[in-house]
């Protein structure tokens, strides 16, 4: 039995976005988060919150996706409301619960992030729109899976010895899948 991927849901006013994830964010919901976090930048939206309050968990691919998303935050500079976020971060994660920040504290990415435990601004307590979700092919799932955990392994050495092996698999599958194997 297949376990249910996190459910999106969005608000968006000016340049602040502010995303729900409710549930498991695994592999399949990190496509859909991947997809909506780069919409949501060409739109010019500048300042992120995750509110994390009802996550139950993350798993490895959605957490190198949401570390790539943070590096690129982080290079582009992108400032809160104009005039720069707490320690540099533009994105905040709101209420992680200790496994989520234990994750992202071990796997080395924590520092791309702002951690904030309190409540959402109650003007932002309806989020208005849930986005579509992907219907990714086993080739979209494979490649982001990859290039999810090489994330990790870039931004920390440390992972290298934690991913290698899955990376080394997930590679030699695309392979298998591009050759119609």
């Amino acid at each position: 039995m297949s376990t249910p991927s996190a459910k999106l849901t969005v608000f968006a006013s000016g340049r602040l976005a502010c995303i729900r994830i409710t549930g498991r964010a695994n592999f399949t919901s990190s496509i859909d988060f991947k997809l909506l976090v780069n919409e949501l930048l060409q739109r010019g939206f500048t300042c992120f919150i995750l509110d994390l309050t009802e996550c139950l968990l993350m798993d490895s691919t959605f957490l190198g996706v949401l570390a790539g998303f943070g590096l690129k935050i982080d290079a582009a500079k992108v400032s809160v409301n104009g005039e720069g976020a707490a320690n540099g971060k533009g994105i905040e994660l709101l209420n992680p619960n200790a496994r989520i920040a234990e994750l992202l504290e071990n796997l080395g990415v924590i520092h791309l992030f702002k951690v904030v435990n309190g409540t959402m601004d109650s003007a932002m307590q309806g989020l208005d729109h849930t986005p579509v979700q992907a219907k990714p092919t086993r080739e979209e799932i494979t490649r982001n899976c990859l290039d999810a955990h090489k994330t990790l392994m870039d931004i920390t050495p440390a992972n290298v010895p934690r991913f290698k092996d899955v990376t080394q698999f997930l590679a030699e599958d695309l392979k298998k899948i591009k050759n119609g194997s």
